[in-house]
């Protein structure tokens, strides 16, 4: 009896240190109502001391908060000592799907009406492992297999090779208006949506992302926010104690079929080297498991050859992955399709396909993830792979010189 005293007594004493207008004021804000700069103080000082006092924020007042840092109405530092504050409690499955769906709806949006298959492949970054950029390659076998990939990327996060770095690499023109963007995606099967171009906003939290030097809360966010709103997406973390509850976040956002996945040698994708950690949203179940290479036909092996030095490396060495394997080898069997590639080449093949064949089965064009596998697989024996990044870096300038001089 006496530790319950003590524990009601405690939540009241943290209830009081919250200033009694803060239910008033996101109230207000979720009515449409803009708050003056006084109002403001005090909704981020209430946000930040419950947050302080370990007290996750409801779905209404995360929104809230959120709608007040990207209409650039929230101090930097408030703004740092939230995060901060967010990231010591941990952030609850509710507060990041308000997040994510004010950042969602702030963005400027890529409309696919009934275009089918659309999917994409992203990964948080930040993983530190400067591996060759696997999600963009993974993202292009997926188109040449006939999914429609919504690619949303920006530049690198732990890396000098993020997805605009190594597309613009290989020739892909990323200044296209949104018209052009979606007509990538319904014609080449292909689209990059870069992150600064559609989510403007976020430009009020640069500085304070700038100066904390740590992650936060927005780390998570870019995988979640795709401005096309796909709903299928293999999403790579960075540590995979996220899977789980993203998988979550992304049912809450409408999500169809989901792998939320991060490897347990610390790869923000589907890793040769070791298991991974999955959590695959499907017919509204999140289902969480490990996954080994062998489950998907593949082989398990080290990451030695696969670390790059910026985007020049890495587009050398996914063009190599991606040679086709010579006419008197080919065939349907997966060990037999790259044997005139050098080891590495192939070790990066098959990194590719463990990834690309999830895009694939998400996308709803195979039935299962091994079998993704294995259309990826005929997708880089093929020469396919190669054949798609040629035509989609063309099909971008010539897009690119339509568009009127400004």
């Amino acid at each position: 009896m006496a530790t319950q005293i003590q524990a009601q007594t405690q939540t009241q004493a943290a209830q009081t240190t919250l200033p009694t207008h803060f239910s008033d004021l996101v109230r207000l804000i979720d009515t449409g109502q803009t708050l003056d700069e006084a109002q403001t103080q005090t909704l981020m000082t209430g946000a930040l001391a419950q947050v302080l006092n370990g007290i996750d924020l409801t779905r209404a007042q995360m929104r809230a908060v959120m709608l007040t840092i990207m209409r650039g109405q929230c101090g930097d530092a408030t703004m740092g000592a939230l995060l901060a504050g967010l990231r010591m409690k941990g952030e609850s499955i509710e507060e990041i799907t308000a997040a994510a769906e004010v950042m969602r709806e702030l963005a400027l949006p890529v409309e696919l009406g009934d275009t089918p298959h659309v999917v994409d492949i992203v990964g948080t970054g930040g993983d530190g492992a400067n591996l060759f950029n696997v999600s963009t390659a993974s993202a292009l076998v997926a188109a040449a297999a006939g999914c429609h990939v919504a690619k949303h990327g920006s530049r690198g996060v732990s890396t000098s090779s993020g997805s605009s770095d190594l597309l613009q690499k290989a020739g892909v023109r990323l200044d296209l208006p949104i018209e052009a963007v979606t007509r990538c995606i319904r014609e080449q099967g292909l689209g990059f949506l870069f992150a600064p171009n559609h989510h403007t906003a976020m430009r009020h939290a640069a500085g304070v992302r700038r100066e904390l030097k740590a992650r936060t809360l927005f780390n998570i966010l870019g995988p979640l926010t795709n401005p096309a709103r796909v709903r299928r997406a293999v999403i790579g973390v960075f540590n995979p104690a996220l899977c789980e509850p993203l998988a979550h976040v992304m049912h809450n956002l409408g999500a169809k079929h989901v792998m939320v996945v991060g490897s347990l040698d610390g790869l923000d994708e589907l890793s040769i080297a070791s298991p991974s950690q999955v959590a695959e949203l499907k017919d509204g179940q999140v289902r969480v498991y490990h996954l080994e290479p062998e489950d998907v036909g593949l082989t398990s092996q080290p990451l030695k050859g696969l670390m790059v030095n910026g985007s020049g490396e890495s587009l050398a060495l996914i063009q190599a992955a991606f040679a086709p394997a010579t006419k008197s080898i080919a065939s349907d069997q997966a060990n037999n399709t790259a044997n005139n590639k050098d080891a590495i080449a192939q070790k990066a093949a098959d990194m590719i396909a463990l990834n690309a064949g999830a895009a694939i089965y998400v996308a709803g064009l195979a039935d299962s993830h091994a079998e993704g596998v294995v259309r990826a697989q005929r997708v880089l024996s093929s020469g396919a792979a190669a054949q798609k990044l040629q035509a989609f870096a063309t099909f971008t300038q010539d897009l690119a010189r339509d568009v009127p001089a400004t």
